[in-house]
């Protein structure tokens, strides 16, 4: 088993990465990286201009991007795991919200997303197409699938191990992390750690891009309103993308079902700092 080395930090999509590998990477495969992490900002971020979501946001048709249908047939899983709590389309609502392309942070109150969201957002022949109006945000799963394709780019720089992380979504593979779970109320502690081989850990917070009186990212999707049941969410799974989006479905009911299906274990803490977990999980919680 190789032990990684060697670190690259940058900041890409609003959060830190740190990728570590056995070796430094080069400069060909740091700019294979750079390529992936842009190409994939250009056709989902909903803060650019330039991107495919802003372009369909006016209605039309685009061509699709390559993780298209493996990231929006995840959603619809979702949507019928969470009853319709999480949904593609709440791009809008965060931004009614404040979380919006110029980050105002200003609240114009709730607006829930469009629940017939599959008869105003298709995808199929290469071909994404949108009705007017609809703002897709792909924030459930969307970072974990990055993660899965920038690791797959750098193994064969770095002799099959390393490690990428991405602002609390960790995919590993050929050695062992050991992660510490951090208490969202207090960031200079943990409620427990968890030792990762192959795999992939992501956590989801309402501490985490939180604004406003009680804002913050994680909204359901039929109210437009902040979760408040739910603080904190941690998964372990085979991939990036399948545990980011099981970490969003663990803030509302049908998530730990949804977990089981998927082969995913988890850990989550209520609002009231009382701690959840699968009965198979291998976190090692400090209670």
């Amino acid at each position: 088993m190789s032990v990684p080395a060697a670190s690259w930090r940058f900041d890409a999509i609003g959060t830190p990465w740190r990728i570590d590998t056995s070796s430094p990477l080069d400069e060909t495969a740091q700019a294979e990286v750079g390529a992936i992490v842009d190409s994939f900002d250009r056709a989902w971020s909903r803060f650019r201009e330039d991107s495919i979501v802003t372009t369909l946001s006016r209605g039309g048709e685009a061509q699709a991007p390559p993780d298209a249908a493996a990231m929006l047939d995840a959603y619809v899983l979702l949507d019928a795991a969470t009853s319709g709590a999480v949904n593609p389309l709440v791009g809008e609502a965060l931004a009614r919200r404040g979380y919006d392309a110029a980050y105002s942070f200003d609240d114009r109150g709730a607006v829930s997303a469009p629940a017939n969201w599959r008869d105003l957002l298709q995808w199929d022949d290469g071909a994404l197409r949108a009705e007017a109006g609809v703002t897709i945000d792909v924030g459930a799963l969307g970072k974990g699938r990055l993660v899965d394709l920038v690791l797959d780019a750098v193994l064969p720089y770095s002799r099959g191990a390393a490690v990428v992380d991405a602002g609390g979504d960790l995919r590993v593979r050929g050695t062992t992390q050991r992660v510490a779970l951090e208490h969202p109320y207090d960031t200079f502690r943990a409620i427990g750690v968890w030792t990762l081989g192959e795999g992939a850990l992501c956590a989801s917070a309402v501490n985490r891009r939180a604004w406003g009186d009680g804002l913050h990212h994680v909204l359901d999707a039929r109210t437009g309103a902040p979760v408040r049941q739910y603080a904190a969410t941690w998964v372990v799974a085979p991939d990036a993308m399948t545990a980011d989006a099981v970490a969003t479905a663990l803030f509302f009911d049908g998530g730990p079902e949804l977990a089981a299906d998927w082969g995913a274990e988890w850990v989550r803490m209520r609002t009231d700092g009382s701690v959840e977990w699968s009965p198979r999980s291998e976190a090692e919680l400090f209670l």
